[in-house]
């Protein structure tokens, strides 16, 4: 691990807290680590940017997948998620979500959520969505599965009086002198107990802090998912690996080709349970592609419908699911029926229109199967991880499973190995420049045009041309210390420090596909159209170096190479 010195530019903390562990993030992932540290007898607190259900477990329409159903096997569940990966999933870490799946979705239903259960047997009801060759999703509330679990983890975190800080963005990772993790600093908004920036010191830090969906124009992903994790882990001097594979979910409720921000999701379920996806004269254009037609991986879907729109010049395609009738409609997808109704679309009685939108990246903070990542006592789980499950494209109803999967893997390694860091030291580096927060949909619309859906050699050179000179121009500003019409130095402020770190995982996004000369996966390489196991079936890992360029290098194999905390690690267990 390579210390970097680098952090945003903040004042100094005002306040601070003392713990063994401190959660960042309030989805599945973070409060599942939270309450069994808690469980552990480990002081214990969360730290979230909104409030505790605020984060994006609560947006998951379909479900989570598990093999739960008779006839359904864990080794099955492995063989579609080592399809959807592309050839680049970790299979060790594979099975271990697999095999230990089903009992903590138990250990999820006993800590409160409820999924829906067929009325008479009482047995959890399961669907199919793409890439599952049987049902095995379980879902709640037809398709507000995500609200369901947030509820009940929540209920739970608040019934053990388990600390949080809400409406708190963390900025940076405090370390020792020896380089080992000593807690975080970050920035209360509003009022409450804490105000302003404050550290909260603690030996283990676990990152849940969810994904970097606003980094394009287009997205799924709530407004508080810009990457922030990520880039709190490359200022540390933690490798990420596979940032190139972000997966474009095909049905997002089409507002619009200039429509932004947060969009509807029309979710897998809905083809599961046997929509169909057409073309404006009505033709399943899906037929044909693949065994599964509408129902194959993502990654494959989205082509699907990427390559139909650029045939006839469309904007959109069509999600008919016409037949299901009012009544399943509104019992089986009433979030949905509601969203589409909003937006003047009634999908009981007409087509819905979609098109691909930026929906989750599957590449994130590299760890190991205990979620340690590269820097001593830092761990990562859910989106902001790359464990190695989702390879070059996340199976759908993955992700809720390896985020609960994983921070009870975390939470046992925490509580097995307990460390005291040494004191905080302070970086004797200058803070990175701050972007202005107008470049936040510069950033966003530099994204969507050169590194969306369809890339190409082209495309991501323009980007990364248009992504360094917003760099450059704001590290220019913030030396001299004056203005400019076009990029300035901003003060410290969340709106700032959401800008600076969209820019900063863009920058690695952008790399990392330059250099992945093939197509793969959810990464579509127009100029690349072929798949290059001999060359590409390997990882991209990139880190951050002292002198703020990024480091790109390829594995020697699709294995990860070992996560090493190093020396530090065993110096500091008690």
């Amino acid at each position: 691990m390579t210390r970097t010195g680098i952090r945003l530019k903040a004042p100094a903390p005002g306040w601070t807290v003392d713990a063994d562990v401190v959660v960042v993030g309030s989805g599945v992932a973070g409060l599942t680590a939270a309450l069994r540290c808690t469980a552990a007898g480990l002081r214990t607190v969360v730290v979230t940017k909104a409030r505790l259900d605020d984060g994006s477990t609560r947006w998951a329409q379909g479900g989570i997948a598990a093999a739960l159903g008779e006839g359904d096997t864990p080794e099955q569940h492995l063989d579609d998620t080592l399809v959807a990966g592309a050839g680049l999933c970790d299979e060790e870490a594979v099975r271990a979500l697999v095999t230990e799946g089903p009992d903590a979705v138990r250990r999820l239903i006993d800590t409160g959520a409820l999924f829906d259960t067929d009325p008479e047997s009482g047995v959890i009801q399961l669907t199919r969505e793409g890439g599952h060759h049987r049902r095995r999703i379980a879902h709640a509330g037809g398709d507000a599965t995500g609200a369901e679990i947030s509820r009940a983890l929540v209920e739970a975190v608040r019934s053990a009086s388990l600390r949080t800080i809400e409406n708190a963005l963390v900025l940076d990772l405090l370390m020792d002198p020896d380089g080992r993790t000593a807690g975080v600093t970050l920035h209360v908004m509003g009022e409450g107990q804490h105000d302003g920036v404050g550290a909260v010191r603690a030996p283990a830090v676990v990152l849940a802090t969810g994904g970097m969906g606003q980094v394009f124009s287009a997205t799924t992903n709530p407004s508080v998912s810009t990457g922030d994790g990520v880039a709190l882990a490359l200022r540390a001097g933690a490798e990420v690996s596979d940032l190139e594979f972000v997966q474009f979910h095909p049905t997002v409720l089409f507002l619009g080709s200039d429509a932004e921000g947060q969009q509807p999701l029309v979710s897998e379920a809905v083809r599961g349970e046997g929509a169909h996806l057409v073309d404006a004269d009505g033709v399943r254009f899906m037929l044909g592609q693949h065994e599964l037609a509408e129902l194959a991986p993502r990654d494959i879907v989205a082509k699907g419908i990427m390559r139909r729109m650029r045939e006839q010049g469309a904007e959109h395609m069509y999600l008919d699911a016409r037949h299901f009738g009012a009544q399943m409609w509104e019992s089986r997808f009433p979030t949905i029926l509601a969203a589409c109704r909003s937006h003047g679309i009634d999908p009981v009685t007409e087509p819905v229109p979609v098109a691909p939108a930026a929906h989750y990246a599957s590449g994130g903070v590299r760890t190991d199967l205990r979620g340690r990542t590269t820097v001593p006592g830092l761990y990562a789980c859910g989106e902001v991880a790359c464990t190695g499950v989702h390879g070059a494209n996340r199976l759908a109803s993955n992700s809720l499973l390896e985020g609960l999967v994983f921070a009870e893997r975390i939470a046992e390694d925490i509580a097995a190995h307990p460390a005291t860091p040494g004191p905080a030291v302070e970086s004797e580096e200058a803070p990175g420049p701050l972007l202005d927060p107008a470049t936040r949909i510069k950033i966003q619309r530099i994204m969507t045009a050169g590194a969306g859906v369809l890339r190409s050699a082209d495309s991501l050179d323009h980007a990364a041309e248009a992504l360094e000179v917003l760099y450059r121009s704001a590290a220019a500003e913030a030396e001299a210390g004056n203005g400019s019409d076009d990029v300035k130095d901003a003060e410290p402020g969340v709106d700032a420090w959401e800008a600076t770190n969209l820019l900063l995982v863009s920058r690695v996004l952008v790399a990392a596909a330059r250099a992945r000369e093939e197509t793969r996966g959810c990464h579509w390489r127009e100029d690349r159209p072929d798949r290059d196991d001999d060359t590409w079936r390997r990882h991209l890992v990139v880190r951050l170096t002292p002198g703020r360029t990024l480091a790109v290098h390829r594995t020697e194999s699709a294995s990860f190479p070992p996560v090493d905390p190093g020396p530090v690690a065993a110096q500091r267990e008690q």
